[in-house]
């Protein structure tokens, strides 16, 4: 069977989709009970800059609030998690897989 040929007055949504899945979420976590979790998204690998840094210890990351979740050491609560500290700066997220030049999404 041969598909139909595109229409060429639609816009091209599949460069439109890959623009945006080339940008983390504004939000994402790597704990698996959190409403942020996405498996999807950190399997392609996430990049964080933090106040400049690269930072590869990042449990959680909000770029529209600026601010980072990294654990405390090895502290843990009372239920066995561990416990986490929240830092606020600019932060930087991009994906890991795109190669050299990846787009970012970046808070002022």
């Amino acid at each position: 069977m041969s598909e139909p040929a595109p229409d060429s007055t639609a816009p091209d949504s599949t460069t439109d989709n890959a623009a945006i899945s080339d940008v983390p979420p504004d939000r994402l976590s790597v704990n698996p009970r959190s409403e942020f979790f996405v498996a999807e998204k950190l399997k392609r690998g996430v990049g964080i800059r933090f106040k400049g840094a690269v930072r590869t210890n990042v449990d959680e990351f909000c770029i529209s609030e600026g601010w980072i979740r990294v654990q405390a050491g090895k502290t843990m609560d009372r239920k066995g998690n561990p416990l986490t500290l929240k830092l606020t700066g600019p932060v930087e997220a991009w994906y890991e897989d795109l190669g050299e030049n990846p787009p970012v999404a970046k808070t002022g």
